[in-house]
């Protein structure tokens, strides 16, 4: 008995790995690395594609609305899209058109006599130009005033560059207009289809879980809205109190910016303190130390709560999203983070209750 233990002890296992095993392994590995080389390729395309379709869920509601009230004829989705349309264009022209002309303007102002503040300050009777003469810093002062006439008499190089990269900027920004409006008329087609798409007895729950991250990304929308609305009233009183130029415009600026969570703001705060700068340095820092110190009341009190209650997440899980979509993707992944991260969360939630992972607060509290 004892020599047949050993026997068994020392006999060798043998694998066999089916040749069509292997090939679906190479295949599938191949496959997988196709699929990885063309993602990066088209990783713009797609972003735009998902910029478009958070866009087209946040206006689905206006639009069903007003497809709604419209007379009954055929393709009233498509002209309730157009008319929403045709008023986000009119807002946007009308904002570039109040705000572009006076700010161009106040610009070239500005590069005309650039050189001759800078020169003339030593000469002045003021503390700048006694600091000058008291450290004999005239030399310098009058090199940097060459040099920046210099530096303005080429910024025409430049124009070349500044006017592709505003035709690339358009063409990305139609191209998501168009993609949104498509979206708008074609969802409800889609949707039919994909729950076609459904078994029978898991429609129920799949119409369920879609519902919970229609209504994440709608109230994301929302929340972005009432948070742009606040900034842009905070920060209109000091630009009237300090009688800086264009305040209307530079409300709607501030409105704008404030769509975008985090890192918006700064955008904002740069725009506003530059305009501030054509009146005094004193007004533009004024400004700017208002406008930051407001930014961060915002960053990390008001938007983590105000989103929280529309997203149905907590402050914590918001503000770690937002850090973490800045890190991926930068000002875009700061402006999908919270969305995105409140999908994952219904899906999450979705599969731990199918898994019978999660028990209701009753039931705990029982086993408790």
């Amino acid at each position: 008995m004892l020599g047949l233990g050993k026997n068994k002890e020392h006999e060798k296992v043998e694998l066999i790995v089916p040749n069509r095993t292997i090939i679906r392994f190479i295949v599938l590995v191949a496959l997988a690395v196709v699929v990885f080389l063309l993602a990066r390729k088209v990783t713009h395309a797609l972003l735009l594609i998902f910029i478009s379709f958070i866009l087209a869920v946040g206006l689905n509601a206006p639009v069903s609305w007003l497809a709604r009230h419209l007379p009954h004829r055929k393709n009233t989705r498509t002209l309730a899209t157009s008319i929403s349309f045709l008023i986000i264009v009119l807002i946007f022209v009308g904002f570039i058109a109040s705000i572009a002309p006076p700010l161009i303007n106040q610009t070239r102002n500005f590069l005309d006599v650039a050189p001759r503040l800078v020169s003339d300050a030593r000469e002045q009777d003021s503390g700048v130009g006694r600091f000058i003469r008291r450290y004999n810093l005239e030399d310098q002062v009058d090199k940097f005033s060459d040099q920046l006439s210099g530096r303005l008499g080429n910024l025409g190089d430049t124009f070349l560059n500044t006017v592709q990269r505003v035709g690339s900027s358009i063409f990305t920004l139609l191209t998501v207009l168009v993609l949104t409006f498509m979206m708008l008329i074609e969802g409800p087609r889609w949707i039919k289809f994909a729950r076609r798409l459904i078994p029978p007895d898991d429609r129920g729950r799949a119409e369920v879980m879609a519902y919970d991250m229609y209504r994440v990304i709608k109230g994301y929308i929302n929340g972005q809205l009432l948070l742009a609305a606040l900034a842009a009233v905070f920060i209109f009183v000091p630009l009237v109190i300090l009688d800086v130029s264009y305040p209307v415009a530079l409300l709607v600026v501030v409105f704008v910016c404030g769509l975008i969570p985090m890192v918006g703001h700064t955008i904002g705060a740069i725009l506003v303190s530059t305009v501030a700068l054509f009146e005094s340095p004193w007004t533009a820092l004024i400004v700017l130390i208002y406008y930051i110190t407001y930014q961060q009341i915002e960053n990390y009190l008001l938007q983590p709560r105000i989103q929280a209650n529309a997203t149905n997440m907590s402050p914590l899980l918001v503000f770690s999203s937002v850090i973490i979509g800045v890190s991926i993707n930068g000002l875009v992944g700061g402006l999908l983070a919270i969305p995105v991260a409140g999908c994952l969360r219904v899906i999450v939630l979705d599969y731990l209750n199918q898994r019978k992972l999660l028990y209701p607060e009753e039931a705990r509290a029982e086993s408790k």
